[in-house]
């Protein structure tokens, strides 16, 4: 019996997820900065036949939690902006998607979509978006439009907070409407817009460029887009989703969600919220909504050893390491085993946290991947030209596509 594709990302974060991981000796610090420590990671991934990488970033300095701000001296504080990191990527190493973070609170949904129509014709068809939105107080003061009163994400678990619940639903609903927006855009051009025909002076046919016209409570915007449509048609939307909320968000407008069990009984919990908010909104994609569950992950050789240096860590940072998603410090194998079991519960794929880079990264790469592979897993379409395609999705209809006078034609002859 053959066994559905199993997807595997990497989600990659200056020294690593673990907040003390610069200090330790495989670390690179000094390279934190440098393109060149991007692609390298990124090489390791895609030789190991890594479907996606992505980036993360946000609109402030690094910190911890939604409390006040603290610039701590002794965890790694700034990056470099992981859009413009992507375009440089994807230049260099192709036949991997390459998923920057984006965030929709303090951007213009036009430069967003472009600039992700951008990479995916700089990665030829291996572009995604990782949304986030920002609910740090701190963020809103660098942009000075708005301002966001302090927020705790666990104050709106029960809905008890309206306060907290409205903000939440505010910027929920305005990155909804940015991914709208996004979709629309990338597809205001039509595949065949670009005509280049020289003897009549024709370089666009202005009938297949379209004005998407959206109007929203936060924004309107008027199109079309100043990129021509790209490989995909539509780059990969990721959504990482905590609650009820933010499980709407992933319903109705991604492809992929991100969910962060910590158990069987918590996975099925999840499973279930999501099932419940399908029944709440209208999905606005086509194809169906991939679940892919999340991790960090720390490998040694045996379990004892990998506690050992969790331990190391936390007691380097201070105190124990918390994270939405569960910390698996185990052997390759022991992951492995974990990953086939989240499969086998209806997991479509993982995104993976290296807690330490590059050396969670490597033992992922040379771990975890042949045990995956053993198992017939990881096998992917070997003709595979673009993201959409290595994941298995369909390709991605125009909206606004028209049919030319004479396949109007040949569909009325057909008819008759």
């Amino acid at each position: 019996m053959s066994r559905a594709p199993f997807h595997l990302g990497i989600a990659l974060d200056g020294a690593g997820w673990h907040p003390a991981a610069w200090r330790v000796d495989t670390a690179r610090p000094a390279a934190l900065f440098d393109a060149d420590y991007w692609v390298s990671l990124v090489v390791e991934a895609q030789a190991a036949g890594v479907d996606l990488v992505t980036i993360e970033d946000s609109f402030g300095l690094q910190t911890n939690g939604y409390g006040a701000f603290e610039l701590r001296g002794d965890e790694v504080r700034g990056r470099l902006d992981a859009l413009l990191l992507a375009n440089t990527i994807a230049a260099l190493v192709p036949g991997i998607g390459i998923v920057p973070t984006v965030t929709t609170t303090h951007t213009e949904p036009f430069h967003t979509a472009t600039g992700i129509q951008t990479l995916d014709h700089v990665s030829e068809g291996w572009a995604g978006w990782r949304v986030q939105v920002s609910g740090r107080s701190h963020e809103a003061a660098h942009v000075g439009r708005r301002e966001i009163p302090a927020l705790d994400p666990a104050r709106t678990a029960t809905g008890a907070d309206e306060q907290q619940t409205a903000l939440i639903r505010q910027l929920f609903g305005e990155a909804a409407d940015a991914i709208e927006v996004a979709r629309r855009l990338w597809d205001s051009w039509e595949d065949d817009a670009v005509i280049r025909d020289v003897p009549t002076g024709r370089f666009i046919d202005r009938d297949r460029l379209h004005y998407v016209d959206f109007e929203g409570e936060n924004f309107s915007v008027k199109g079309p887009s100043i990129v021509p449509r790209s490989p995909q048609g539509q780059p990969v939307v990721f959504v990482l989703a905590h609650q009820r909320v933010p499980y709407e968000l992933a319903v109705a407008q991604a492809d992929i969600v991100g969910i962060t069990p910590h158990s069987d009984e918590h996975l099925e919990q999840i499973l279930g919220e999501l099932g419940d908010a399908e029944l709440r909104v209208e999905r606005r994609v086509s194809d169906p909504l991939r679940v892919w569950a999340e991790a960090v992950v720390l490998i040694e050789d045996t379990r004892e050893a990998a506690a050992a240096a969790l331990a190391a860590l936390d007691e380097l940072h201070g105190a124990p390491y918390a994270s939405d998603a569960v910390i698996l410090a185990d052997t390759a194998e022991n992951v492995a085993a974990q990953l086939l079991r989240w499969q086998q519960a209806g997991v479509a794929g993982v995104r993976l946290r290296p807690a330490r880079l590059p050396l969670d990264l490597e033992r992922i790469t040379r771990g975890v991947v042949p045990v995956l592979d053993e198992t017939g897993a990881l096998e992917r379409p070997s003709d595979a030209s673009t993201l959409r395609e290595r994941l298995g999705f369909a390709p991605a209809a125009n909206r606004y596509a028209t049919a030319r006078p004479e396949t109007a034609e040949l569909i009325e002859s057909a008819s008759r």
